[in-house]
């Protein structure tokens, strides 16, 4: 109970109900930060919300968009057009974001009945999920027409060139890390705190960098002006260099 966010006790003003994902299935629309949020060591100021129950965290939109980069408190097929109660908010204080799907049915199973839940992005890096009401064992979900998960999923995109056809790229994701939380533990009036490790990205200087003591095996790149941890893990998929959650 101390982990949910009351929406309706805060202020009307900064409480915006999305009307576009209120009303459509399987739409998704990009939200402005009022802040930094720090997601597996770079920073959002824009994400994308998504009927579906589940933040989007990428920068390009496609059509896997539930394969990877995201936060989901529970992604599932939610159709918030069948029912006029079914709204898509968010609130945003200047040091957190709350998205809260409120009274959502499932696209094809509507006698389940309402779900309402909530995801937090504090600007420390915490990700907390709220659950106010599952009125079945998510377990029961079907993911038939829709992926059912819950948890993060973080990866980066490599563009390719195309040398035989020009001005054709290539983009190709790679996934490097994600949490799954166990659905069966997912019921009314609980809740998931996910706190960030620390990673070698918060530092922005050669001396705090080389002097931490987190577990990393990086160094300082003087002419990058950023760590080499990151150039290694692109080029070599290398999984030391974020940590997660």
């Amino acid at each position: 109970r101390d982990l949910w966010v009351n929406i309706d006790q805060m202020e009307k003003d900064k409480v915006k109900i999305h009307g576009i994902l209120s009303n459509t299935h399987r739409q998704a629309a990009r939200v402005n930060l009022s802040f930094d949020f720090p997601f597996y060591g770079h920073f959002l100021r824009e994400i994308t919300v998504a009927t579906g129950g589940f933040i989007y965290t990428g920068e390009v939109v496609h059509r896997m968009l539930t394969a990877t980069q995201y936060i989901a408190p529970l992604m599932a097929n939610f159709d918030p057009s069948v029912s006029r109660n079914s709204t898509v908010r968010y609130f945003d204080n200047g040091t957190a974001l709350v998205v809260q799907w409120d009274h959502v049915h499932l696209q094809d199973n509507y006698n389940l009945g309402s779900f309402t839940f909530q995801a937090t992005l504090l600007n420390d890096g915490r990700i907390i999920f709220g659950y106010k009401e599952i009125p079945v064992s998510v377990t029961q979900i079907s993911s038939t027409n829709h992926p059912v998960k819950v948890g993060l999923s973080d990866a980066f995109v490599v563009v390719h060139r195309i040398q035989q056809i020009p001005n054709v790229r290539r983009r190709t994701i790679y996934e490097y890390h994600r949490v799954e939380l166990q659905m069966s533990k997912i019921t009314s009036l609980s809740a998931v705190e996910m706190i960030p490790l620390p990673t070698c990205l918060q530092f922005n200087s050669c001396g705090p960098c080389v002097t931490a003591q987190i577990g990393f095996n990086c160094s300082w790149c003087n002419k990058l002006q950023r760590l080499s941890t990151q150039i290694l893990f692109i080029k070599c998929m290398n999984n030391e260099r974020r940590k997660g959650y």
